[in-house]
């Protein structure tokens, strides 16, 4: 393994450098600046752009080429295709042409669309997005494409992403020129995705048959140990875990994929990597790889990457904490306070803005990150409640309702602090605190929105903070276009747009009940459930936003509402016939077992006349056989249920049937087998413990 990081990083991608070296100089400089501009390419261009790629994937081993997209299955998509061609000799040549580099077809029906295709309706394109730079992988040249129906529907996460992009930045551009900066061109959202994810041996994976169809363990007793020391956090990182890791970056930094940070999370066998904030389209990209590399590379060391939000009752879920900002071109952070951020009217604009636009659009955000294995997750001791809220920090607070007042706010505070003793250095104090019981925190610079899961695309949360943005940023732009008197108007806004919204504002503790009554009293939002979110999706106020800026049509909204509580409901079945079958053919057997071996144990102190032990044999032969006794009366039910739920024929009324019917049955039976494992002896247990899952790495 070549240990020069500076040479090996990016080595595999088709960026900028590879393009400037290997394109004549007319087609480098037509296709940057297409690029930068976010105009069409020239088709003329194509070809010599196709032919480039071929040669520079050929050097690098590829034999195949594949556009690489992301369809609403979570994952990505690949349909790879090799470069050969046949010649009139019969022989082959390594062909690539413009027209292939810009636009394939796979079959649209076999993706996820909310009925947009039929069987009989198939065709779909995927199109090339030169803004995301291709890469090779697995010797296959892989080329990040939108992906959209025969009648031009959006059905990918990226060209949403990339629509909600150009919107935000065109309304925002129009803010930053009434300041005077006329040299902006574009103003980018970017984001920094924190991965979290849990690695178990793969050997007692291939034992739990709700890990393998689930990605979650629908029953296990909480071990004797958990994460209650907190010794696992930030701790010293297991020599198995250290390789894959070490694995894991190089081949990140291959890519080109800015994989930063790596540590120990809170939970036993829980991990994070961090990556280096970049411009949210390629974020996005990047983040789909990383996930998909975790899995690959997890497998080669025996282990195994789960993904699911929440794989453990009991113990810590997995997220992924969306660190979300604005920046031009030129290089300024609109959401960066400087030293005195009360003397920043951009800054406190643009804050304003973000205040208004969560505040307005609870919903799309909880709706963004709604899944059936986040559910799991929300309001945990390790999550955000379901309760959109915005914690700000005190020092910012205390700026908004001065100017909501009228008042100057003093910005001379203690920015420096010690800690007791000399050899340690001054340290700068930040402008907040962390908040990690708060949805979206603000925290410095940028807004981190902790409410993904963790195996969730970062699309969906960008596309919802991008859009609803830019709606805030046109009405702003509108009013200061008009104004007689800029600068007041700028103050007018920000007094105004935190007198009406600061209710979103909350900086105490997100798991406490008396904020939950605290926020109902406010008026916010508290979607529990995904089936109780996604009908939000298509309300006027969200088709009318949408439909204003060009991210969505009301029928790809409709279809992706659609899709989500259809995917909702197809999880919750997989999951209730795997625990149906998991308690029928080894769980029941085990506590029938355990029974029998308990009653021959009952009949020989019987006869041995130990009176005092068989009260003991006795009571444990009555529980095992009520939990027998419950577990078939249960899952008989939750067969029955599982199969009225596939009757209904309304997505949403389907969706809360599973989650208000199935689900409870399933959470009756997981309380039985979790109490029946605790007793039946571990040689007659059928599946490896959560101490086994948890500490054998």
């Amino acid at each position: 393994m070549n240990t020069n990081i500076s040479e090996t990083f990016g080595s595999n991608v088709f960026g900028d450098a590879v393009m400037k070296e290997r394109l004549p100089k007319v087609t480098y400089e037509l296709l940057r600046n297409a690029v930068i501009s976010g105009k069409s390419i020239d088709s003329n261009i194509a070809d010599s752009v196709a032919n480039a790629m071929k040669e520079w994937a050929i050097e690098k081993g590829a034999t195949h080429f594949t556009h690489w997209f992301q369809p609403m299955t979570g994952i990505t998509a690949e349909k790879h295709d090799s470069f050969i061609a046949p010649t009139a000799e019969g022989r082959i040549i390594m062909d690539f042409s413009g027209k292939e580099l810009i636009k394939g077809e796979p079959d649209a029906s076999s993706f996820p669309s909310g009925g947009l295709r039929a069987t009989f309706e198939a065709r779909g394109y995927t199109a090339w997005d030169p803004s995301s730079f291709a890469f090779v992988k697995d010797k296959t040249l892989c080329i990040p494409t939108a992906f959209c129906s025969y009648g031009g529907e959006a059905l990918d996460q990226k060209t949403p992403l990339l629509r909600s992009m150009d919107a935000v930045s065109k309304q925002a551009l129009r803010i930053v020129k009434l300041f005077g900066m006329e040299d902006v061109t574009s103003v980018r959202t970017t984001a920094g995705p924190e991965q979290e994810y849990f690695l178990i041996d793969k050997e007692l994976f291939s034992k739990r048959p709700d890990l393998m169809y689930c990605g979650r363990t629908l029953t296990g007793a909480v071990p004797p140990k958990g994460q209650e020391m907190n010794d696992h956090y930030f701790g010293v990182i297991k020599p198995r875990v250290a390789e894959f890791m070490k694995e894991l970056d190089s081949e990140l930094w291959k890519l080109g994929v800015l994989a930063k940070t790596e540590h120990n999370e809170a939970a036993p066998a829980q991990h994070e990597l961090a990556p280096i904030f970049t411009t949210t389209n390629i974020a996005a990209d990047h983040n789909q790889l990383t996930m998909e590399l975790m899995k690959k590379i997890a497998d080669k060391h025996g282990l195994v990457c789960l993904l699911h939000e929440k794989p453990f009752k009991g113990v810590n879920g997995s997220g992924k904490h969306n660190n979300w900002s604005l920046a031009t071109d030129t290089g300024i952070n609109l959401l960066k306070p400087g030293k005195n951020p009360s003397e920043n009217p951009l800054f406190l604009l643009c804050l304003a803005g973000v205040v208004k636009a969560v505040d307005l659009h609870q919903d799309l955000l909880r709706i963004s990150v709604a899944t059936a294995g986040n559910d799991h997750r929300l309001g945990g001791a390790e999550a955000p409640p379901s309760i959109i809220s915005m914690y700000l920090g005190e020092e910012l607070t205390e700026i908004l309702e001065a100017v909501e007042n009228g008042v100057h706010h003093d910005d001379r505070h203690k920015t420096n602090m010690t800690v007791g003793t000399e050899v340690i250095p001054t340290i700068r104090k930040d402008n907040t605190d962390r908040n990690r019981t708060s949805p979206f925190a603000f925290t410095g610079n940028k807004f981190e929105f902790r409410m993904l899961g963790s195996a969730a695309s970062i699309s969906d949360a960008n596309v919802m903070l991008n859009t609803m943005m830019a709606d805030v940023f046109m009405e702003f732009a509108d009013r200061l276009e008009k104004a007689k008197d800029f600068n007041k108007e700028v103050a007018l806004i920000i007094k105004e747009t935190v007198h009406e919204h600061k209710r979103i504002i909350f900086n105490g503790d997100g798991y406490s009940k008396e904020w939950q009554e605290e926020a109902k009293k406010r008026g916010l939002l508290n979607l529990a459930s995904t089936p109780s979110a996604v009908p939000l999706l298509t309300l006027k106020k969200n088709v009318e936003m949408f439909l204003r800026h060009g991210v969505f049509n009301e029928t790809e909204l409709i279809c992706r509402a659609e899709i989500m509580l259809e995917n909702y409901s197809k999880i919750v079945h997989i999951e209730a016939l795997t625990l149906s079958e998991m308690v029928k053919r080894d769980i029941m057997p085990a506590v029938s077992k355990a029974l029998k071996e308990i009653c021959l144990t009952a009949d020989a102190l019987k006869s041995a006349l130990r009176k005092d032990a068989l009260k003991a044999q006795k009571d444990i032969i009555e529980k095992l056989s009520e939990y027998y006794e419950n577990l078939y009366g249960y899952v008989n039910e939750l067969d029955i249920k599982t199969e009225e739920a596939q009757n209904v024929a309304d997505p949403l009324k389907r969706a809360e049937f599973y989650n208000e019917t199935v689900l409870s049955l399933m959470e009756k039976i997981r309380a039985v087998t979790d109490d029946a494992e605790t007793l039946v002896p571990r040689k007659n247990w059928p599946y490896p413990t959560y101490g086994d899952l948890l500490f054998k790495v």
